[in-house]
């Protein structure tokens, strides 16, 4: 079965706990690219309803996927053809209907902890049976609704301190190592 991974800068909070759409850092499209392609992620999507930073994340996907910038550097395409930059989470369940023809089963992932929340484990033998999509939240994180509505909801990264801010670049990359690393 396949992990796919989304990246949502809508809805999210930001510091004050109002519900935003967060800028894009156009970095996240490239480092959880890599991470995605060096995993195994079937498809990773950018999720952004502002029209200019929609636009701006096309157009770096533009140059990377193809043109000069897929012969100036193969490495950099081959983990970014996978990605999409789409409006509306909405819009990335369709897309992965009209590409792939499965509805995966909406995974979030939380600095919180959660009542219910799902181990790393049980999310390795779902992959053996159905096919997931892990949403990152960016700002102060995905709304609480937005989280009420996935299908699992997964526990969060805990270090040793009771500091855990990780940029989702970082996060991405260690729930991708934990879920399908060897």
């Amino acid at each position: 079965m396949a992990l796919y991974a989304a990246l949502l800068h809508y809805p999210v909070y930001n510091k004050s706990g109002k519900v935003v759409a967060t800028s894009l850092t156009t970095l996240d499209i490239h480092d959880i690219a890599r991470a995605a392609r060096t995993y195994g992620v079937k498809r990773y999507f950018i999720v952004q309803p502002i029209e200019n930073h929609l636009w701006l994340a096309r157009k770096l996907l533009s140059f990377w996927q193809g043109g000069h910038g897929r012969e100036y550097n193969p490495k950099r395409w081959e983990a970014l053809k996978l990605v999409e930059a789409v409006p509306y989470f909405e819009d990335v369940l369709k897309r992965i209907e009209e590409l792939d023809g499965v509805k995966p089963k909406v995974v979030v992932t939380s600095a919180k902890r959660y009542p219910g929340a799902v181990s790393y484990d049980f999310l390795r033998d779902r992959l053996k049976t159905e096919d997931l999509i892990i949403c990152f939240g960016t700002g102060w994180g995905l709304t609480e609704e937005f989280i009420k509505q996935a299908d699992y909801i997964l526990e969060p990264i805990e270090g040793p301190t009771d500091y855990n801010h990780l940029s989702v670049r970082s996060a991405a990359s260690i729930i991708f190592d934990r879920l399908l690393g060897r």
